[in-house]
């Protein structure tokens, strides 16, 4: 595995996010690739609720100020970026006022999703490729994890398709957590349209129609409960995909994460 080029990206990654299986397992999976010889990025959302102060984020101003299109609005794009601290690892952040000025993540204070998850999905995507595009690197692995990243698979792989900063990626996606519960905007489909992205599951964006359709794209699975994602492992089953198990308190899990990627990079 030695000098690959691995691209993280996560909606929630320990200490600026407190500490959850995916939190911690998006931290220290770089952590041991990194220790494995491999050129690591990690990309998380810039939410309100993490403190730039006390976390010494700042903005990159030779990668900010690009405008990214969602709904066919221009949305600027700010990057800041901070150093986790006592590791050789930096931290890229997406930010944009309108998307995550919020202090709330995926949902607000009442425990229901963000009536514009879909747009800053969309957004965290875009935003993303376009900033690996400037920093002139191109991964050779991309592995997502939580929903909310799920958007970056069919991006790469429709818009950006003839980029040539992805033409070698493959993509692993990790499914965490507990999956949100009724529809994001059910005008996902039509702003998805303004990219010219037609995915018909989208047309009723569920936890599972999102999922499925990001699956698509996807050379290679974790799922840390499968009783809980019955219709991931049925996508797996399928589509004879790798994947691998990672539950919450594993400690052994190197080994596993290091044959799923040598799997998809032969």
């Amino acid at each position: 595995m030695k000098n690959k080029r691995i691209l993280y990206v996560s909606s929630e990654l320990t200490p600026y996010l407190p500490s959850s299986h995916m939190a911690d397992t998006s931290l220290d999976l770089p952590k041991l690739m990194q220790e494995e010889g491999c050129d690591v990025r990690i990309f998380m959302p810039r939410f309100g609720c993490i403190n730039e102060r006390r976390h010494q984020l700042h903005e990159v101003i030779r990668l900010s100020g690009m405008n990214m299109v969602v709904n066919d609005i221009d949305q600027p794009l700010i990057i800041k970026v901070a150093s986790v601290p006592r590791e050789r690892l930096q931290v890229y952040f997406i930010d944009n006022q309108e998307y995550f000025k919020t202090r709330c993540r995926e949902y607000d204070e009442n425990g229901i999703p963000c009536a514009n998850n879909d747009e800053r999905a969309i957004f965290f995507a875009k935003g993303v490729i376009e900033t690996v595009k400037k920093l002139n690197w191109s991964p050779d692995i991309i592995h997502v994890n939580g929903w909310l990243s799920y958007m970056l698979p069919i991006y790469v792989n429709t818009l950006y398709k003839n980029d040539p900063a992805f033409a070698e990626a493959k993509i692993v996606t990790s499914i965490f957590g507990e999956p949100y519960e009724g529809t994001m905007d059910t005008d996902m489909i039509k702003k998805l349209s303004f990219d010219g992205i037609d995915e018909a599951l989208l047309a009723e964006p569920t936890f599972e129609n999102l999922t499925k359709t990001s699956l698509k794209y996807t050379q290679a699975v974790v799922v840390d409960n499968p009783d809980t994602f019955a219709f991931v492992i049925d996508e797996v089953k399928n589509r004879k995909l790798p994947c691998i198990s990672h539950t919450v308190g594993e400690t052994a899990y190197r080994e596993k994460y290091i044959e799923l990627y040598k799997k998809i990079s032969e």
